[in-house]
């Protein structure tokens, strides 16, 4: 008996019928973060577990709980969590610090998080992130999220309300974390063993728990916004204003801490109302430590991550539109053997100049390539036999109109069909902006 091997738990595949919408949002967000200056940036799928500890935090949820693992050679690597860690090693790594300043990259890539696999929350996910350094003024804060919100609206998002808090830098987080530790000792028995464990180390991870004891505790807590310096409220309040001037609508959210250690500062989640518990399309912040941490010089910076199942699930929810595939644009059907060296020459010669064009391989009857070429949605098919050999001469047939275009199989042919697929998607623009007009 066979054995059925599934994929594993926590995953899932992405089929041809469905990677379209895939292409849509991944070539919008590049062209939109290409006209903000940033730059593809690739990195490995695994990194050194000790980058990890040291940027994400020992006492976050992904380090405690949700990191792949392995020991190799003495050595321990990681699958990436999350992009920002390895994308900031790589700039350090390869020098493009020393360069001229912002550095601007972008990344589309998998991580992976052993979570309890939900809607939206998967244990291989993927990103598009965006990570900005060099700059440390709220210009670069709003440039990011303005970023951001180009991204969502041009997938075509409605109705996400962007959230905006600070949680300050080292100097006034050490009140704001005395203040925590008062107020949660009380509770210490009633919350969970993870959060009895952070509140000495970390009291703004209990913040962050997704126990439904320890979040209940922690919605009366005191707020980092009543501890902000001077610094980082004049940062804070220059930022909001820079949005209200790039009409960028936000409501000031102080329970948003983030999940990872390495942010200070601003912080930021575009929330969305039609994906159920797991709201959040794009998040991220700035994290002005992160750089020195690692090993490079002091420099601020900052990013975002969209996660891309969540973004794809919520354009379907809100029907917006995606790019439609490219369609087969002509179907050869030969039906002598004799035809099948003619249909790959013409095959061959048409896919050299951008045409999709496919013929049949399965030894079908006609009437099976036919209903073959509709099932793919081919927008020519042309039948080659042993009369259409004999004369030189075969009909291209138009499978919406039903129209028979008579061709001559000679050196000619590759020019004649050029002009006639031109002329018919050019209609196709026509009709469609007749359509929009009506």
């Amino acid at each position: 008996m066979a054995i059925k091997i599934t994929r594993p738990q926590g995953t899932e595949d992405i089929t041809p019928k469905n990677i379209y919408k895939w292409h849509t949002v991944e070539r919008l967000a590049r062209e939109t973060a290409e006209t903000f200056g940033f730059q593809e940036m690739r990195i490995p799928t695994f990194e050194q577990t000790d980058l990890f500890l040291r940027s994400v935090g020992e006492t976050t949820d992904v380090v405690q709980k949700e990191m792949y693992t392995v020991k190799a050679c003495e050595t321990e690597f990681t699958l990436r969590p999350e992009g920002t860690a390895g994308t900031i090693r790589s700039m350090i790594q390869n020098g493009l610090l020393n360069d001229a300043l912002p550095q601007k990259a972008y990344y589309i890539l998998s991580c992976f998080r052993h979570e309890r696999p939900q809607a939206g929350r998967l244990r291989e996910f993927h990103q598009f992130g965006v990570e900005m350094a060099g700059s440390a003024g709220p210009e670069s804060d709003a440039d990011i999220i303005v970023l951001a919100k180009a991204i969502l609206d041009r997938v075509g998002l409605k109705n996400i309300v962007l959230h905006l808090n600070s949680i300050g830098c080292p100097s006034c987080r050490k009140d704001y974390h005395e203040a925590l530790i008062a107020y949660f000792t009380p509770h210490r028995e009633t919350l969970c063993e993870t959060c009895q464990t952070r509140l000495e180390k970390n009291p703004m991870r209990l913040l962050d728990c997704k126990s439904p004891i320890c979040s209940e505790i922690a919605k009366d807590a005191p707020l980092i916004t009543d501890y902000l310096c001077t610094d980082c409220q004049t940062h804070f309040t220059k930022l909001q204003e820079y949005l209200k001037i790039m009409n960028i609508d936000f409501m000031v959210d102080p329970k948003i801490v983030r999940g990872l250690d390495y942010y200070t500062k601003t912080v930021f989640e575009f929330i969305s109302s039609d994906i159920g518990a797991q709201a959040t399309v794009c998040a991220g912040g700035r994290y002005d430590g992160l750089i020195a941490e690692l090993g490079g010089k002091p420099m601020p910076a900052m990013g975002f991550a969209l996660g891309l199942e969540r973004l794809v699930m919520t354009m379907e929810n809100q029907d917006c539109e995606f790019e439609k595939p490219k369609p087969c644009d002509l179907f050869l059907a030969p039906m002598e053997p004799d035809a099948i060296i003619l249909t790959m020459q013409l095959a061959s010669a048409l896919r050299k100049i951008g045409y999709k064009v496919e013929y049949d391989l399965m030894h079908r009857s006609l009437k099976a390539q036919m209903k073959y070429a509709n099932k793919i949605g081919a927008t020519f098919v042309m039948v080659i036999g042993e009369n259409e050999l004999q004369t030189k001469q075969a009909n291209l047939k138009n499978m919406e109109t039903g129209e028979e275009i008579p061709m001559q199989l000679d050196k000619n042919f590759i020019e004649k069909f050029d002009d006639l697929a031109i002329q018919y998607m050019f209609q196709d623009v026509v009709d469609d902006m007749e359509k929009e007009l009506k």
